[in-house]
């Protein structure tokens, strides 16, 4: 049904009542798709005691009451509302107005509003239209969202109202399969959408995707996920000690020995190693730079890594590259983070890499510093005890459930 002889624009207090009602409406439909002919015959009803008109009810200027009454009167003579006044008050004080749901289309278009079942639609439509295009998590992260769509529910992080913004995001997520190696996000960006910051507005609604539809993400941060893509805020590097002998993929040899207190290599160049070896047993890997450099003062004969946090991907490569008689251990904090970077590492670049000052004894050498575990941090121990790659860390974490505490690297004293 169209709007004939309504050639007017519906003041503040008019736009607000009806947004109202068809926020009201589409609310219904989405709850029950398919209405019975009562239910549809019933329409949906706001009461204007209980909205946010303040011209309305208004005690000083009576113009803007005057204007909506006269608006919504004309209205109910095109059959679109039903208008219900005050007792004594007729033409004066509304106490609620019912929208006609069969005309419901008529007050869309004299809002210039589209209904949320047409962007719901279109939305579906794109999706369909592109999903043949992903594959992994990304296909998860659409058939996901159009089985949100077909349920009536929200598919965030895509928009209904922002179809540039979901055209955006779905390019971003296509151009992931030409990241090959450490990229910047304004050069992917600039590559992508020839523009160094268009990136940026999608970018969070990317990394929910992939920590909603990729499992072994779901603890990592924005910029970790995005590490893991191989996108990053700026050229990165990994910081190693003690005597490394690297061998990239062209054949070139890089010892490090001679550097002291470290060196760091670009991780671009670390993704195309051919092979590392150490002079020595082991090596330790060390969640943060500022444990990495304690420890290299009290052993500087020793071979270790700086992880930065859970091991990018280029991180993961060099330490695959070492021969496997290189025992591998790992150094981080007893909590959720140290214990979630050991698991990683066990279940991405070897089984056997140990624990290092990760145990019973050093929390209780060291309590005195430790930290309150948080209800948050109860749940995701819990949670990580059951990876089968920490199985023998159950009884400390166990021990750390049972006592509360975490304890940091920074508290251990070298």
């Amino acid at each position: 049904m169209g709007t004939p002889e309504l050639p007017f624009v519906p003041s503040s207090e008019v736009a607000s009542l009806l947004h109202a009602l068809l926020d009201a409406f589409e609310r219904r439909s989405l709850a029950s798709p398919v209405l019975e002919a009562p239910e549809r015959r019933r329409g949906v009803r706001a009461n204007l005691d209980r909205l946010l008109l303040p011209g309305y009810h208004s005690q000083t200027n009576p113009l803007p009451r005057q204007i909506a009454n006269e608006q919504l009167q004309r209205l109910e003579r095109a059959g679109l509302l039903n208008l219900a006044w005050l007792p004594g008050q007729t033409g004066h004080l509304l106490a609620s107005v019912a929208l006609v749901p069969d005309c419901a289309g008529a007050i869309f278009a004299l809002l210039n509003r589209t209904p949320q079942s047409a962007r719901r639609a279109c939305l579906t439509d794109l999706l369909l239209g592109e999903r043949f295009r992903f594959k992994d998590w990304r296909l998860r992260a659409i058939e996901k969202c159009l089985d949100q769509l077909k349920a009536g529910k929200s598919p965030a992080p895509f928009s209904l109202t922002d179809e540039a913004f979901n055209r955006d995001l779905l390019t971003a997520l296509a151009a992931l399969d030409g990241v090959g190696e450490e990229t910047p996000y304004r050069v992917f960006s600039v590559h992508v959408f020839n523009d160094s910051k268009r990136f940026e507005a999608v970018m969070g609604a990317l990394t929910t995707l992939a920590r909603k539809h990729q499992a072994e993400w779901k603890g990592l941060s924005n910029d970790e996920i995005l590490r893991e893509l191989n996108l990053v805020a700026n050229p990165g590097h990994l910081y190693l000690h003690g005597p490394w002998r690297l061998v990239d993929d062209l054949g070139q040899v890089l010892s490090i020995g001679e550097f002291h207190p470290s060196v760091g290599i670009p991780a671009a160049q670390a993704a195309r190693l051919r092979q590392a070896t150490v002079a020595a047993p082991r090596v330790i890997c060390v969640e943060n730079p500022t444990a990495f450099y304690g420890l290299v003062r009290r052993e500087p004969d020793a071979a270790v890594i700086c992880l930065w946090g859970n091991p990018s991907p280029a991180c993961r490569h060099l330490l695959r590259c070492l021969p496997e008689d290189v025992a591998l251990c790992v150094w981080a904090d007893l909590d959720y983070g140290g214990l979630s970077i050991l698991a990683q590492l066990r279940e991405r670049v070897s089984s056997s890499a140990a624990p290092y000052r990760m145990d019973l004894e050093t929390l209780e050498a060291h309590a005195a510093w430790a930290h309150p575990l948080t209800p948050a941090d109860v749940k995701n121990l819990t949670r990580l005890a059951r990876r089968p790659a920490l199985a023998d860390l159950r009884p400390l974490i166990a021990h750390m459930l049972e006592r509360g505490l975490k304890l940091e690297q920074e508290a251990i004293m070298l």
